[in-house]
C-alpha cells in the first residue's frame, strides 16, 4: 500500500515551510548552543591540563608518551600553528590514516608492528613539535617553569580551538537527540511503546504500535547482507497488509550548503532498503534548519518524502 505523499507533491508549500524550519532551528540554535558550547569548553579544557600534566607542559613529548596515551593527540593537534587537521597530520608525518584515526579515539592499531608504530609515533611527535605556537607556550623558549595562570590561559586558548574544530558535530549530535526525543514524546502521546526488536528477527514481525531507535535493518545487495542504520522504526497500530513498518530518518542542518553535499546519502539508503522491501516501503525525511528548494526538489524527485519537525502531527499521515 502506498501512501499519499505529505510533502513532497506540494511545492506551493515548499517556500513557507523552509522559512519556518529555518526560524525553528535558529531559535533552538540560539537557546542551545551558549550553554553546550561553556559545558564542552569546560571539559577540554580538563583534556587540554590532562594533556599538559602528561607531557610535562609539552617538554616531554616523545614516541613513549603517546603510546602510553594515544588520545591526547586531538590536543596536540590543536597546540600547533596553525591547528592541524587530520588529513594535514598524515599527509605531513607521512603515516597512516587508519593509524592517526585510531589514536583520535584513544586507542593504537592492534596487529601494527612495535617497531613501525614506535616510527611512525615518533615521526608524528616531530611534526607536532616543529610546529606548536610557541605564542601560546612561551614557556618553551624561554626555559622557566610555567605558573598556573599560564597554564590556564594555554589550557583555555587550546580548549577554544578543540570546540571550534567539533562544533559541528557537537550542533548535529545535540539536534538529533532532541528530533528523536520530541518523536519518542510524540510515539507515546498517542500511544504507542518503544521496545527492542531481536536483530535477528525480521522487520515484519516487529509488534504493532511499537517503535524502536537506531536499528540496523537487514538489506540485501548484489546477493550481500548489508545492515543500514535507521533512526526509527515504527511498527503502525493498525498494521498494513505487508506488514511493513514506517522508517523516518532524522535531519538537522545549520546551513544549505551542508545539505546539499549530504543529500546523496538518504538516495543511496531508501534505494537499497526499496530494493530489498519493495517499493511500498515507507521511508521518509524528519527535517529541521536550513533545507532548501534544491534538496527538497532532488528528494521529492527520488520519491522520498518527508515531514517538516515544526509540524509534527503530520507523522500521523503515515498510518500510525
Amino acid at each position: 500500500m502506498n501512501l499519499p505523499y505529505i510533502n513532497a507533491d506540494k511545492p506551493h508549500l515548499w517556500k513557507a515551510d523552509i522559512a519556518a524550519s529555518i526560524d525553528y532551528f535558529n531559535r533552538w540554535f540560539i537557546t542551545f548552543a551558549p550553554e553546550t558550547f561553556r559545558s564542552t569548553r569546560t571539559t577540554a579544557t580538563e583534556h587540554v591540563r590532562h594533556t599538559l600534566h602528561l607531557t610535562d607542559d609539552l617538554r616531554r613529548l616523545d614516541a613513549d608518551t603517546l603510546r602510553q596515551h594515544p588520545a591526547i593527540l586531538p590536543t596536540l593537534r590543536m597546540c600547533t600553528a596553525p591547528p592541524l587537521a587530520v588529513d594535514r597530520l598524515v599527509g605531513l608525518a607521512g603515516v597512516s590514516k587508519n593509524l592517526i584515526e585510531q589514536m583520535e579515539q584513544g586507542k593504537l592499531p592492534g596487529r601494527m608492528a612495535s617497531v613501525d608504530l614506535d616510527n611512525a609515533l615518533t615521526d608524528i611527535c616531530a611534526i607536532i613539535l616543529k610546529l606548536l605556537d610557541r605564542d601560546i607556550v612561551p614557556w618553551l623558549d624561554s626555559g622557566a617553569v610555567p605558573d598556573d595562570q599560564e597554564r590556564d590561559r594555554t589550557a583555555t586558548i587550546i580548549a577554544d580551538r578543540l570546540c571550534s574544530a567539533v562544533a559541528n558535530p557537537i550542533i548535529r549530535n545535540a539536534q538529533e537527540q532532541r528530533q528523536l526525543a520530541l518523536i519518542d514524546n510524540y510515539l507515546r502521546q498517542i500511544g504507542y511503546q518503544k521496545l527492542s526488536h531481536p536483530p535477528n528477527k525480521p522487520l515484519t514481525a516487529m509488534e504493532p504500535g511499537t517503535y524502536i531507535f537506531h536499528l540496523n535493518v537487514l538489506a540485501d545487495m548484489a546477493h550481500k547482507n548489508v545492515r543500514i542504520p535507521i533512526d526509527v522504526v515504527i511498527q503502525p497500530a493498525r498494521t498494513r497488509t505487508e506488514r511493513l513498518p514506517v522508517l523516518p530518518e532524522a535531519k538537522s542542518a545549520g546551513d544549505v550548503a551542508n545539505t546539499n553535499k549530504r543529500r546523496k546519502e538518504e538516495v543511496t539508503k531508501v534505494h537499497q532498503l526499496r530494493a530489498t522491501y519493495g517499493p511500498n516501503l515507507t521511508f521518509v525525511l524528519f527535517l529541521c534548519g536550513y533545507f532548501g528548494s534544491d534538496y527538497l526538489g532532488y528528494m521529492a524527485a527520488e520519491g522520498i518524502d518527508w515531514v517538516w519537525e515544526h509540524r509534527i502531527d503530520d507523522l500521523k499521515l503515515l498510518g500510525l
